[in-house]
């Protein structure tokens, strides 16, 4: 569907749980257990409902987050569901890698085509640091393992900050030169816990690169969302930016999020958007429930956001990373 602005809307972030296994700095504070209990969040079926509702308007791809979306028990569930909607022709997920090697094949089998795992550093140690706990050395053989899955595509998000890993740019890239993962920066948001860090801007990272290799732009599918691809001559994989700072990409946007307890949210920054499930009971069709979705993000989806601003915007969220969905 398009939205007001002429922008195709066809991408679901789709987050299933607020809940994560790990603590990252810059998303959750470390004793942190203001979670949604169980029965707040969205059921298997209720996620299906509104996945075929999404679809009726034109959504192709689904991308399931959390929190960590793994430590829900009925996660394979849920994506056997959204695997057999019509129209969804791609479903990924964004996930931190814990519980997923011995899941690989299963998850395949059942439609998931993308994976992208947060890696911010290649060093154990400080690997540890930034997750408040996370193993490296579990996470880096659960890649190469997935890399030999067929998966479609395998990602690693890295959230470059100034002084804590900007000094690791290079080893990302040259992870890409013999191992067929795509390595992707991405600013970090100033929301929650990412106010305390200081943003490396992409366009820097992009110069720095340029000093040291080659780097060819390659197309993006529509689906894929505002990021920025460069292939590097004789890599298996490529480099990715998603800089909504720097160079913000609103005039592109192509997706909305439903949060893990059902809010229909429009835009990150905002906390704009309707509440789903009054309904998502039986008395509401799932075509009722599709004119319910598209006719607000028709009406209230914004222009763009104002995080680059110093000036107070009203409706900003106020909520952390993983209540939003990353």
């Amino acid at each position: 569907m398009l939205d007001r602005n002429k922008r195709q809307i066809n991408y679901l972030r789709l987050s299933i749980t607020d809940h994560c296994n790990l603590r990252c700095q810059y998303c959750l504070p470390e004793k942190h257990t203001n979670f949604y209990n169980s029965c707040d969040l969205l059921n298997s079926n209720e996620i299906e409902k509104i996945v075929k509702a999404f679809s009726l308007i034109g959504i192709k791809k689904v991308r399931i987050t959390g929190g960590e979306p793994l430590v829900r028990k009925d996660f394979k569930e849920i994506l056997k569901k959204i695997h057999h909607i019509d129209g969804i022709e791609k479903i990924a997920i964004t996930t931190n890698g814990f519980q997923l090697l011995e899941n690989l094949e299963e998850f395949r089998e059942n439609g998931l085509n993308r994976i992208n795992i947060s890696l911010d550093s290649l060093n154990a140690e400080k690997y540890n640091k930034i997750t408040r706990g996370g193993d490296f050395n579990i996470i880096f053989k659960t890649i190469k393992e997935a890399t030999l899955k067929n998966f479609e595509k395998i990602r690693l998000n890295v959230v470059i900050m100034k002084d804590v890993n900007d000094d690791e740019i290079l080893d990302f890239v040259n992870l890409t030169k013999d191992l067929n993962v795509d390595v992707r920066f991405i600013e970090i948001m100033p929301i929650g816990e990412g106010k305390k860090f200081t943003s490396v801007k992409n366009s820097d990272i992009l110069t720095l690169l340029q000093k040291h290799y080659l780097l060819e732009k390659t197309s993006n599918i529509s689906t894929d969302g505002p990021a920025s691809y460069y292939k590097i001559p004789n890599f298996l994989g490529e480099i990715g930016f998603i800089s909504p700072l720097s160079n913000r990409f609103c005039d592109n946007c192509n997706r909305v999020r439903v949060t893990s307890n059902g809010f229909l949210k429009l835009c990150l920054h905002y906390n704009q958007g309707i509440d789903l499930v009054p309904y998502l009971g039986n008395d509401i069709s799932i075509e009722t429930l599709a004119t319910i979705i598209e006719q607000a993000i028709y009406n209230e989806k914004p222009k763009e956001h104002q995080m680059d601003s110093s000036e107070y915007t009203s409706n900003i969220e106020s909520k952390g990373m993983n209540k939003i969905g990353g």
